[in-house]
């Protein structure tokens, strides 16, 4: 089967990521791949490559698409003549759409939305016409792949077909997130903690909806029982220079508790040294931080927002958002049990990300999915 994957661009994001991993995984013997990118290679479209995919991009300025740009689509899909045609992301969605009109023969198209959808108030007025245009034209696609629960719920709201909805969750990489004592001992000694010290740690961007404030009060709540716990904050912008956080972190006097680390590309090693890894955020989609802390075998404590206590179930701690009393009170129940308690817990969590979420299981819904509607198409055709 080949299968045209349209995507707005091949920057960094989670969106881009995530199809890497699917064709880093995807069956190429049932399985044809090829990537149009609308923008330009970005920085995934070498690594995609590298897997011996065609990669093919349109060359269009973002928010200013030439009448030329839009006659290389149609002549590329035209051109490589696919079984299905995936769009993913927005504009890829819509493009995808528009593509399969010039094709001489009946081809699904499927969509893939990777974004929570709070309020159009809260997009930029462009992306909110294209998010719109979408939802007119939602029951054309033969399905829409949501990546959360929640945001499933949040289009269907705003117009989406709801009888088209289909959720298939991010996967995770199970051989890379793991369990790691060496890891534990590591973080510790680079940081001068103490190896008998209790980590709790958050790993996400500075950005309001991530609420690093709810974190930073319920830490200093704990603190006032639990003096042996120190904290590790890593993301864009989470660091000391960050004024906002470091006059916060001053007057909760937690100067000498909080380890700020900014951007780090050792994720796996640092959540891995986590005695408890947590997500104090006001609104998520599907967070991944939680799913990966979850796979080194992490107890978590998590805001109920988007699609986090379903992540979680019964493996962690649930708290209401913007509650930091409800948080420093889930995080002393996880410290009270102990550690052969939370080694427990992390065990179920590794347990549930590997059955529910890990990308082997994911790559297996999209096949299932894509083997689905080629059989149905077979057999219309019969």
């Amino acid at each position: 089967m080949k299968i045209i994957y349209i995507i707005t661009g091949l920057y960094t994001g989670g969106a881009e990521v995530m199809l890497y991993k699917l064709l880093s995984r995807i069956d190429r013997e049932r399985f044809n791949p090829v990537v149009i990118s609308l923008m330009d290679r970005g920085i995934w479209g070498d690594r995609i490559a590298t897997l011996g995919i065609p990669i093919y991009t349109i060359g269009i300025i973002q928010g200013k698409p030439k009448l030329a740009n839009i006659w290389r689509l149609i002549h590329i899909v035209r051109q490589l003549q696919p079984d299905l045609i995936q769009g993913w992301m927005y504009h890829g969605n819509l493009a995808a759409q528009f593509a399969r009109l010039f094709l001489f023969k009946q081809v699904s198209v499927l969509w893939n939305i990777r974004h929570s959808l709070y309020s159009l108030d809260l997009e930029k007025p462009r992306t909110t016409i294209i998010i719109k245009l979408c939802a007119q034209f939602s029951n054309s696609a033969t399905k829409i792949i949501y990546n959360s629960q929640n945001s499933a719920r949040q289009h269907e709201k705003s117009g989406y077909c709801i009888e088209k909805t289909c959720v298939i969750p991010n996967g995770f990489e199970t051989d890379k997130f793991i369990p790691s004592g060496k890891a534990y001992l590591s973080v510790r000694s680079e940081f001068n903690i103490p190896e008998n010290a209790l980590l709790i740690g958050l790993i996400g961007r500075y950005h309001p909806i991530k609420d690093h404030f709810n974190f930073l009060q319920a830490a200093a709540l704990l603190l006032k029982n639990y003096p042996n716990v120190q904290f590790v904050l890593a993301g864009n912008k989470v660091d000391w220079q960050n004024h906002i956080l470091s006059e916060l972190i001053h007057e909760l006097g937690l100067v000498k508790q909080i380890h700020l680390l900014g951007e780090r590309h050792d994720v796996p090693r640092l959540t891995a040294a986590f005695d408890i890894a947590s997500s104090s955020s006001s609104g998520e989609g599907f967070p991944n931080v939680i799913g990966e802390a979850m796979s080194c075998g992490v107890p978590c404590v998590v805001t109920d927002v988007g699609d986090s206590a379903w992540i979680v179930s019964d493996t962690g701690k649930v708290v209401p958002p913007r509650d930091p009393e409800a948080l420093a009170n889930a995080w002393k129940a996880l410290i009270d049990i102990g550690t052969e308690g939370r080694e427990a817990l992390g065990k179920a969590a590794r347990q549930r990300v590997i059955e529910c979420f890990s990308l082997d299981s994911v790559v297996d819904q999209y096949e299932a999915l894509y083997d689905n509607i080629l059989t149905k198409k077979t057999k219309f055709k019969g």
